[in-house]
């Protein structure tokens, strides 16, 4: 079992930066791939990126790409997302989610909102 807790959202200008934490409480965070995911009013969750177990490999979906990215601390248990040059389309509820074995997104945070303002 895995607890996830999302924290760092806010407001920001567009063209910002913030720093979304994940932190995680259980046994074998080490061994899950991590995922963002964020969710627009009226609009279903999209995939942001992922990152493997080990860190090594990253992921991220075209609207995003190049402007955000995704990191972890395996010893501090947590994965990060750095989000540079903020649009307002940015705008949204930002989720962390563990990967388990079947590649499945089985453990959820509650979100943190983040909102860019033109």
């Amino acid at each position: 079992q895995v607890q996830l807790v999302e924290s760092g959202g806010g407001l920001v200008q567009a063209g910002g930066s913030l720093r979304l934490s994940c932190a995680a409480s259980g046994r074998f965070f080490s061994s899950y791939g991590m995922g963002w995911f964020r969710q627009a009013p009226g609009k279903e969750r999209d995939f942001v990126g992922r990152i493997s177990w080990s860190g090594a490999n990253t992921y991220y979906a075209d609207s995003v790409k190049g402007r955000f990215t995704i990191s972890r601390d395996n010893a501090k248990n947590t994965v990060y997302l750095q989000m540079n040059s903020l649009k307002p389309e940015d705008t949204a509820v930002y989720y962390c989610a563990a990967q388990v074995a079947s590649g499945k997104y089985s453990y959820w945070g509650q979100g943190t909102q983040v909102t860019v303002s033109s």
